[in-house]
């Protein structure tokens, strides 16, 4: 699994391999994945049942980066048909 460059955004990167063995005979359904604000304010995802990477500068390139992310990851045929974004926020409170 490399690292491959893609979309517009100075940070849009990911890693994408596909699956081995898969068949595409079985399909997903849904597939979440944890997204969080970097200290830089990108962002960056991450497949929780997946082995799926991906970052970008704003929140419309990384959906677009999840996307593509995950259609190269899975053979045509077993892709989800939902992707769902948990977006975490972590914030500190002095006391």
């Amino acid at each position: 699994m490399g690292e491959v460059g893609y979309g517009a955004g100075k940070r849009s990167r990911r890693r994408c391999g596909r699956q081995s063995g898969c068949t595409g005979q079985v399909v997903m359904n849904e597939l979440l994945f944890v997204v969080e604000e970097a200290d830089d304010d990108s962002f960056r995802a991450q497949a929780v049942a997946e082995a799926i990477h991906t970052e970008a500068d704003t929140l419309e390139d990384l959906r677009r980066e999840i996307r593509d992310a995950v259609q190269c990851h899975f053979e045509e045929g077993a892709t989800p048909t939902l992707l769902r974004l948990h977006l975490v926020r972590q914030e500190l409170l002095a006391l």
